[in-house]
């Protein structure tokens, strides 16, 4: 089974390709406003590095949110799309839950963050249960020059933290107790997307085209 996965939840995109030997092809970019010119385009060539048609594919992922109100709608738009021409099942995965599973288990609170647009964040907290990410609390929007993650013991942050945040929660009076992603590991990457999708594939789990729909953050 060839799955295809789609995550255009922010600035930061991605595609992928992945059967039972893993990832396949996996492309990710940074895009301003262009993932209505990119996001297939870059699937479509992924499929040929392959040696695939479209109708190989047997199953779609997407990245349901929360995340750009417009990213998300052309994610969601076109998974459906596909998974409606090629009459194939579809399976939506919460965005924050992929920022968490790329980092992995920290055997602590991990806090998965995305950048929000106008200098907020969306932020959830998360902890591993078997491998996999189980949301501690629903996702939040922040403002990211005031925002400090609720914890007690050691934390990790991940996902869209760039060097001015990072600094200033490194420089909180508990910031001995924050340890951050690097920046190439906290890519929120579509091959992770697709691994957490075929998860639920093999468990017969798969959500309705007609009633799947996108989570935003409040």
């Amino acid at each position: 089974m060839i799955l295809a996965a789609i995550d255009t939840s922010s600035r930061q995109a991605s595609v992928a390709l992945y059967d039972e030997r893993g990832v396949l092809a996996e492309a990710s970019w940074r895009t301003e406003n262009r993932h209505s010119v990119d996001t297939l385009p870059m699937l479509e060539r992924l499929l040929r590095m392959q040696g695939l048609e479209p109708a190989a594919v047997e199953a779609v992922a997407v990245a349901s949110g929360p995340g750009s109100f417009t990213g998300l709608r052309i994610g969601m738009s076109l998974a459906k799309g596909l998974a409606l021409a090629l009459d194939v099942r579809i399976v939506g995965v919460p965005t924050l839950a992929v920022t968490a599973y790329v980092a992995g288990d920290p055997g602590c609170l991990l806090w998965a963050v995305m950048e929000a647009g106008r200098g907020r964040l969306c932020v959830q907290p998360f902890r591993f249960d078997d491998g996999l990410p189980v949301a501690e609390a629903d996702a939040r929007v922040v403002d990211a020059s005031e925002w400090v993650p609720d914890h007690v013991d050691p934390i990790l942050l991940a996902g869209e933290i760039g060097p001015k945040l990072a600094e200033r929660l490194l420089d909180l009076p508990d910031g001995e107790q924050i340890a951050i992603t690097s920046l190439a590991s906290s890519v929120r990457r579509a091959g992770y997307l697709a691994e957490l999708a075929w998860e639920r594939l093999q468990r017969g789990e798969t959500d309705d085209l007609d009633t799947l729909d996108l989570a935003y953050a409040q």
